[in-house]
């Protein structure tokens, strides 16, 4: 399974002070190393271990995976907005791979 880059659902737009829903999905296999292959050997763990999401360079939800995370996690949290600027998300494998996305947002209205 090869990783993609990962997928962000939230709004382009939201009002300063609106709590918006953010949806994150990564492509990942998340073994365990507790399988075996086809060849009875242990597939060698590799999972994503954390993920963090940052509001203009401050913490906003952070989450640690542990072994019953199934492959391909997504997660659904909800953000308040504090003003126009990026979030941008991690997700840390055990291998040391990093993967990174990030999404604008804009404040409207009042």
């Amino acid at each position: 399974m090869k990783p993609e880059t990962p997928r962000i659902d939230m709004p382009r737009t939201a009002q300063a002070g609106e709590i918006i829903r953010i949806l994150t999905k990564i492509r990942h296999p998340m073994e365990t190393g507790w399988r075996r292959g086809g060849d009875g050997k242990k597939v060698p763990r590799n999972r994503i271990n954390k993920f963090v999401c940052d509001f203009n360079g401050k913490e906003v939800f952070s989450a640690d995976f542990h072994s019953g995370v199934s492959a391909d996690p997504y997660l659904v949290f909800h953000a308040k907005v504090s003003g126009t600027g990026t979030y941008n998300f991690k997700w840390e494998a055990d291998d040391g791979k990093v993967f990174t996305a990030s999404a604008p947002i804009t404040t409207v209205g009042v």
